[in-house]
């Protein structure tokens, strides 16, 4: 009985070992900015659609290169609740108005990959803050917050702008997990300068997105794999992916919505729209760009999308 129970313990220790090291691995994988993410290298999810316009995308490039040429923006930062110094990009229109937008970028991304939305707003009249979410560009972290912690800092943003204009009316915009970003930001208390929030192609949770892929990438099951990468999560950043949810933040939002997502997106599943969608209890609209993949609604079609936006 006790070689039996002996036994027992070592492979009871071994199971726990394996289940921190898959957990650390996929954590790793999915979370760690200074970790490589070969996935998303030739990812067939994230290949350009035949519906993109080869004309209008080249044509969108060279307005975008001669922005970046003719305006130069302002570096500004803040610190975070966790002592994060996080950074951003400031676009001032010279037309002094109180129109400002704040634009969000995508997973692994930075404020210089979203001067196509800072373009188009400022000429719409708007001012444009861009920030680096953390652990992304020259913003600091080491672990990204897949849009749950960003929250939090995105209120900081929002208090930067008003306490610069405090007459300011803003529009909070985020593609894929800026997306998701700004519709967990939209169940938070926020001033009535918070006008309208407009994400695109965002997930409906962070567990959800993380299982969908790991299912994809690796043709894995949710359990055990990411209730141990939860378990490092919660040890390594403090917050539990199953609360990370786009979905219970929409649910609590008081700020109108615009909803986008491409058809053809299967890298952040277009069913995902509807999930979002459905748990809005405000003026909400959605827009959908058939053919599109995943962040191409804005390259397939820029006049119906920039119309609606």
């Amino acid at each position: 009985m006790k070689k039996f129970g002996f036994a027992a313990t070592c492979i009871l220790i071994i199971l726990i070992i394996m289940y921190g090291l898959i957990g650390n691995y996929f954590y790793n994988i999915a979370l760690n900015p200074n970790k490589e993410k070969d996935f998303l290298s030739d990812n067939p999810h994230l290949a350009q659609s035949q519906a993109v316009s080869g004309k209008l995308a080249e044509s969108s490039k060279l307005a975008d290169a001669e922005f970046s040429i003719e305006h130069q923006p302002d570096e500004v930062s803040i610190v975070s609740a966790d002592h994060l110094r996080l950074s951003a990009k400031l676009y001032e229109n010279n037309n002094q108005g109180h129109k400002w937008a704040i634009v969000v970028h995508g997973y692994t991304g930075n404020n210089n990959q979203m001067i196509r939305w800072v373009r188009n707003f400022q000429e719409n009249g708007y001012n444009v803050l861009a920030p680096d979410l953390r652990g992304h560009g020259k913003s600091e972290g080491d672990y990204m917050g897949m849009g749950w912690d960003d929250r939090k800092d995105m209120l900081l943003w929002i208090k930067q702008i008003t306490d610069k204009d405090p007459q300011a009316d803003i529009t909070l915009f985020g593609i894929s997990m800026g997306g998701a970003t700004v519709m967990m930001t939209s169940g938070e208390k926020l001033p009535s300068n918070v006008k309208v929030i407009v994400e695109d192609c965002g997930y409906s949770s962070v567990m959800d997105v993380f299982t969908y892929q790991l299912d994809d990438l690796f043709g894995l099951p949710k359990f055990p794999v990411m209730n141990a990468a939860n378990m490092v999560t919660k040890l390594r950043t403090g917050y539990d992916l199953n609360e990370a949810s786009a979905v219970k933040q929409v649910l609590k939002s008081k700020t109108p919505m615009l909803f986008i997502h491409g058809e053809d997106d299967s890298f952040v599943p277009y069913s995902m729209l509807d999930d979002v969608y459905n748990a809005a209890n405000v003026d909400k609209e959605k827009l959908i760009i058939p053919g599109a993949g995943h962040g191409e609604a804005e390259l397939v079609d820029p006049k119906k999308y920039w119309n609606e936006v």
